[in-house]
């Protein structure tokens, strides 16, 4: 099996990359939001890959990190769940933020990705909420759910923000600060990004 490419890259794509391997190219499905990290063409990049071999086809699919690509591995073992319809949910959100999703039973959030529904998310949260190692930066469903995280979680859900990011902003505030002062520093790290 191919585990990993390192060479440059010599083409783009809205959904792939080729990366040349001393003389040899390998055309690579990537999700979407992988594609800026690549860099430049001519440039050296690094992926992460899952061969998947098909009568018909050999499919490589790489990814930037390995949590990207563990979290690939466990999705396409959920039954209904192939790699175009993993690569979508991996475009539509982070490794750390869909691990978090799917840690926290989160079915909104999952399913704002292309082509996957209520039914289909709540099955990936079934399937893979215990598979999850909390090796994920965002695997951890993160704060609890009383007091006043929750409080700043619900401000910030009241402005806009999803479930994810607010749970997220909310885990990484001073929970001895006022809930006003929390909601404060997360909006402030938000415009920080």
């Amino acid at each position: 099996m191919i585990a990993g490419l390192r060479g440059n890259l010599e083409a783009v794509g809205p959904d792939w990359a080729i990366v040349n391997v001393q003389g040899v190219s390998f055309r690579v499905s990537v999700p979407s939001s992988a594609v800026p990290a690549l860099g430049a063409v001519g440039s050296a990049v690094h992926l992460h890959t899952h061969l998947i071999v098909r009568d018909d086809a050999l499919e490589l699919h790489g990814f930037p990190s390995d949590d990207a690509l563990r979290l690939f591995t466990l999705l396409i073992g959920v039954s209904g769940i192939g790699p175009r319809l993993a690569h979508s949910m991996l475009s539509a959100m982070t490794a750390d933020t869909l691990a978090a999703a799917i840690a926290a039973g989160d079915t909104r959030a999952l399913a704002q990705a292309p082509g996957l529904g209520q039914r289909t998310a709540a099955r990936v949260i079934v399937e893979l909420k215990d598979k999850l190692d909390m090796g994920f930066s965002g695997g951890a469903p993160g704060v609890p759910t009383t007091g006043a995280a929750d409080a700043v979680t619900e401000a910030l859900q009241a402005l806009g923000y999803s479930a994810i990011e607010a749970r997220q902003a909310a885990a990484g505030g001073d929970a001895t600060l006022p809930v006003e002062e929390q909601v404060r520093q997360a909006l402030q790290r938000f415009a920080q990004r």
